[in-house]
């Protein structure tokens, strides 16, 4: 057994604020994207994908969608990954 417990994922999950949010089509169907889910890669980098409600109601189809290359967005999981290292760091231990 290793010294160091192997980790086989780290992942979070980041609600979009109301301003940043967006809309995209899957199946016919528009959602509106207000959840991300960042995982950190092996390599250190990270990698996003959307989810999100239909725009006409409903719980609808559990899709995922890809991020739109925009800096607002990609500022967003970058601080909400730093935020997810410092919480994870100062851990006090399972209850």
């Amino acid at each position: 057994m290793s010294s160091e417990p192997e980790v086989s994922a780290l992942a979070i999950n980041v609600t979009v604020p109301q301003e940043l949010r967006w809309t995209d089509t899957r199946r016919g169907e528009a959602f509106t994207l207000t959840t991300l889910n960042v995982r950190l890669l092996p390599d250190g980098r990270l990698a996003a994908k959307a989810y999100g409600r239909p725009v006409a109601g409903g719980r609808g189809a559990y899709v995922s969608f890809a991020v739109p290359d925009r800096p607002e967005l990609a500022d967003l999981i970058a601080q909400a990954a730093s935020r997810a290292g410092e919480l994870w760091g100062a851990h006090r231990g399972l209850d």
